[in-house]
């Protein structure tokens, strides 16, 4: 005799109520819609991580409101970084809609170069501005202040001490040529541009 002639053998006295049946054929039921549902849960997931991962990919760029000092004034404005490059969009003093752009690179340890960090970015707009007016006039914009210092030049050249009381900057300003700042000391204005 076969295992299969055994266990019919075997089991062909027992019967099954109808209760029984209709609960295993609820169970099959309920297992049949979760691999549904887990799939449809899982595509969503996998949909939401690509297009995260496209907008990382710098397609979207990156995109921030942030807070800058801007003639003075501290200024909201939104920051659009896309490779490398930034603009910045924000609304004047008299109410008008602004942009400005602009973009960097970074030389690394190596000689190897980079596009500047959102961080840096923004260290370079909250930097200080020297402006020239029409008239001849130089004036700084650092944080909320505005310091004219047309007459603080000897010869082609100003040195300009600014303090906000937790941090000092060091501002060299070559008339007409450039300027630079920095933390530590004033910087030399023949690394400037050439007149």
């Amino acid at each position: 005799m076969t295992n299969e002639a055994r266990y019919k053998r075997a089991f062909s006295t027992l019967h099954a109520s109808g209760n029984f049946m209709e609960v295993k054929t609820m169970e099959n039921t309920k297992k049949r819609y979760i691999p549904r549902l887990a799939a449809v849960c899982a595509a969503a997931v996998l949909v939401l991580a690509l297009a995260g991962g496209a907008y990382a990919a710098d397609v979207g760029g990156i995109r921030h409101t942030i807070q800058v000092w801007l003639h003075g004034d501290l200024t909201n404005a939104t920051l659009d970084i896309r490779g490398g490059e930034y603009t910045l969009a924000y609304t004047d003093g008299q109410g008008r809609d602004q942009e400005r752009g602009g973009g960097g690179i970074a030389f690394e340890a190596d000689g190897s170069e980079r596009a500047l960090t959102e961080g840096e970015i923004v260290e370079q707009l909250n930097s200080p501005e020297v402006e020239y007016g029409e008239d001849g006039s130089v004036t700084v914009w650092w944080r909320g202040q505005k310091l004219d210092i047309t007459d603080k030049f000897q010869g082609k050249v100003c040195y300009v001490t600014l303090t906000d009381g937790s941090e000092t900057v060091y501002l060299t300003v070559k008339y007409q040529a450039g300027y630079g700042w920095s933390n530590e000391d004033y910087p030399d204005p023949n690394d400037f541009y050439a007149e």
